[in-house]
């Protein structure tokens, strides 16, 4: 199923004709194609759209909030005059735009929608968050000027085009509220001429022809009903109208020929990516050490996994496991804070370091003054989520720890003989990370995301640690 061809009107200039464009632009092409789905997007909360494809007085279905909160499209796409499919603007847009994260939300979501035929998206006339998710789903790029000033304004869409390291041949501006009664002398006879001639010397490339001022067309937008009439059932004696025609033709063979559709590069680009972080994240499990590094205890399996609430990595990623919450406490509360006894899990001590720890990262490495392996002792650092260092304390390691009576397996030595002792492992710069994690979903750790984060923050509080002294 071939993807929708998306075209998008924008500009930062008001007052250039952008949403009578795109509505009118809407209604002629699909007057082309009557088996041609056509749908219309609107940024912009004048809601022009609503107010002329809305049909009768029914309750609207969503807005583009709802699209951009993961509402699916079928779900609140509405059916309006004309054949147009919609979704009006919304109010409250702006409460989310410091939730979306980059410009290629809205494509993921189009991608993934299932829509055919066109989609024409109406934006605001700024180059915010939402004109830049228009702008890079977009196939064509329609930027209607009507004067020097927003013809000097589309250097701003060329920008965003090339700090994206998009192709800029989709962007095409067009002349727009153009008085053809107004002559000139000398090489451009007319303002369309001069607007053009403008643009094609600053590198811009125009659609054929213009769109002219019209007091009958505008009156189409003021009357007392409220309502916004179309040109192609009330302005058909108007030149209007027939550059209207001439423009959606345009589009629609654009639309014909392109075989390789925006959103379906970005689809194909989503999935590579989803294959690729499946791949890292299997890779990273298969690496797992499957026990608990303390109490030996099973933790990951082949299809499931164990709650645990620390994840431990070695700084040379040669080695990685979970911990399980009550052994971890209990080693930092026996070597950290000297208690003797067995910590009780619901004792309130531990419920504030358990809450403390969420804000901390852990790092456990040879001290520099070991001289013998009876005389081992390792470091044990605080950070918080900033790098700055909170404590650190020396530790004599031990292979069992005397507890009253008996002696019982050091849980610091079961921790530090896999990942700093091993042989071949024994290097003094080798240090642990650890880190707090969610025991629900202890795996999300080792997704792209979380581990890249976890990697950043090991690197750089690594870079803060005194060099480990060469014996």
């Amino acid at each position: 199923m071939q993807e929708p061809y998306v075209v998008t009107v924008s500009s930062e200039k008001g007052g250039v004709g952008k949403t009578t464009l795109a509505t009118n632009l809407a209604i002629y092409l699909k007057a082309l194609n009557e088996e041609m789905p056509v749908t219309l997007f609107s940024f912009d909360n004048h809601f022009s759209v609503d107010r002329m494809f809305r049909l009768g007085r029914t309750m609207p279905k969503g807005d583009m909030l709802d699209l951009l909160s993961g509402k699916p499209v079928d779900k609140i796409l509405e059916l309006g005059e004309y054949g147009v499919q919609f979704i009006p603007s919304s109010r409250k847009l702006d409460s989310v735009a410091n939730r979306i994260d980059g410009c290629d939300c809205l494509a993921k979501i189009l991608a993934q929608s299932g829509l055919k035929g066109i989609v024409i998206i109406d934006t605001r006339p700024t180059m915010d968050i939402f004109t830049q998710n228009a702008l890079f789903a977009a196939d064509r790029v329609i930027i209607p000027v009507k004067d020097t000033p927003s013809l000097e304004n589309c250097r701003n869409l060329y920008d965003f085009f090339e700090e994206q390291g998009m192709s800029k041949r989709p962007l095409r501006l067009l002349p727009c509220l153009i008085d053809s009664r107004v002559h000139y002398d000398g090489p451009f006879k007319n303002a369309y001429q001069l607007l053009k001639g403008y643009a094609i010397n600053r590198g811009y490339k125009c659609l054929e022809g213009f769109i002219a001022k019209s007091p009958k067309v505008e009156s189409l937008n003021t009357n007392p009903e409220g309502k916004i009439y179309p040109i192609l059932t009330h302005g058909r004696g108007t030149n209007v109208h027939l550059q209207f025609a001439h423009l959606a033709r345009q589009i629609f063979i654009g639309a014909k020929d392109n075989t390789q559709r925006r959103l379906e590069t970005i689809r194909l680009e989503c999935e590579q990516r989803n294959l690729s972080r499946d791949n890292n994240f299997l890779t990273r499990r298969k690496h797992v050490l499957p026990d608990c590094l303390i109490c030996g205890r099973p933790l990951v399996h082949h299809n499931a996994m164990e709650p645990a609430s620390y994840f431990c990595i070695t700084s040379d990623h040669q080695v990685a496991g979970f911990l399980d919450e009550a052994c971890f406490s209990s080693l930092v509360f026996r070597h950290c804070y000297h208690t003797q006894k067995r910590i009780n899990p619901a004792d309130p001590l531990v419920d504030l370091f358990r809450e403390s720890a969420l804000r901390s990262y852990f790092v456990l490495r040879h001290a520099d003054d070991n001289t013998a392996e009876a005389a081992q002792s390792l470091l044990f650092y605080r950070f918080d989520e900033e790098g700055f260092e909170i404590s650190h304390k020396s530790i004599p390691l031990r292979k069992h720890e005397s507890r009253f009576l008996h002696k019982e397996p050091s849980a610091l030595f079961r921790l530090a003989s896999p990942t700093l002792f091993e042989e071949e492992t024994a290097r003094k710069d080798r240090f642990l990370f650890i880190r707090r994690i969610n025991s629900d979903f202890p795996e999300e750790i080792l997704l792209d995301e979380s581990y890249a984060r976890l990697d950043a923050a090991m690197q750089y509080i690594g870079s803060k640690l005194p060099p480990a002294s060469s014996d």
